[in-house]
C-alpha cells in the first residue's frame, strides 16, 4: 500500500500517529507537499481529484481517501491493538467522541486558522478575517467543554485510549502551533494535563 502525506499537516498527521500506535509498518510512504502546491498537481489530482492528503493506495489500485476511512480500513485490515471499539456499543461511543472532536474543535481551529493565519493567504482564498476570529471564539467555547469532560475521565472516549484521543491530539497540537493556543493559559487545567501526558507518548513525536 502507498500512503500519500504531508509533513506537519494535521490531517495525514492523525493517520501517521495511529500507524504508530498500531505498529502498522512497511507502508510505502509519499510526500505531497502542501506548501509547494504539490497536492494540486495533475499526478496527484488523478488519485484524489479534490486535492485533500492524506490518501491510502491499496494494493489493488483503489484509492482511500478522508482520515476516518482510512483508519477504519487500517482497523479492520490490522485489529491489534485495537482503537476503534471492541462491540457495537463501544464502537458507537467512540465514533460519537470522534466526530465530536473532528467537527467541533478540529475544524474550528482549522477555520481560525485558515482565515486569519498569513502563512494560509495563498492556500485559503478568499480568506474571510471576521469569520475566522468567530471560530477562534466558538473553538474555546468547545475546549472549555472538553476541559470540563476531562474532569472526570482519562480519555476522550473514557477510561482507554483510542483513535478519538488521536484527533484531539493532533486537533491541539495544530492550534497549539498557529495559533498559540495553551489550554492552561485560557483556564483550562484538566485538557492542559491531557495534552501535557500526551506528549510523552512514542507517537507524539510522528509529524
Amino acid at each position: 500500500m502507498k500512503f500519500y502525506t504531508s509533513p506537519r499537516a494535521p490531517s495525514p498527521r492523525r493517520v501517521s500517529i495511529f500507524l504508530a500506535e498500531k505498529g502498522i509498518t512497511g507502508l510505502e510512504e509519499i510526500t505531497v507537499s502542501i506548501a509547494a502546491n504539490a497536492h494540486k498537481d495533475e499526478a496527484f489530482l488523478a488519485k484524489n481529484p479534490l486535492a485533500k492528503v492524506p490518501a491510502l493506495e491499496l494494493d489493488d489500485g483503489r484509492i482511500l481517501t478522508e482520515t476516518r476511512a482510512i483508519c477504519t480500513y487500517l482497523e479492520g485490515m490490522y485489529p491489534e491493538i485495537n482503537l476503534m471499539g471492541v462491540d457495537a456499543t463501544e464502537r458507537a461511543f467512540i465514533e460519537m467522541a470522534d466526530r465530536r472532536i473532528e467537527l467541533y474543535l478540529f475544524s474550528g481551529f482549522a477555520n481560525c486558522i485558515r482565515h486569519t493565519h498569513p502563512g494560509f493567504v495563498a492556500i485559503e482564498q478568499p480568506q474571510f478575517p471576521d469569520f475566522g476570529a468567530s471560530q477562534g471564539e466558538k473553538v474555546r467555547e468547545v475546549a472549555r467543554w472538553l476541559d470540563s469532560e476531562l474532569a472526570h475521565r482519562p480519555f476522550v472516549a473514557g477510561e482507554r485510549f483510542t483513535i478519538a484521543d488521536i484527533t484531539t491530539f493532533c486537533a491541539l497540537e495544530f492550534g497549539r502551533g498557529l495559533m498559540k493556543f495553551v489550554p492552561g493559559n485560557e483556564g483550562m487545567p484538566h485538557l492542559q494535563a491531557y495534552r501535557d501526558s500526551w506528549v510523552l507518548r512514542a507517537s507524539a513525536k510522528v509529524l
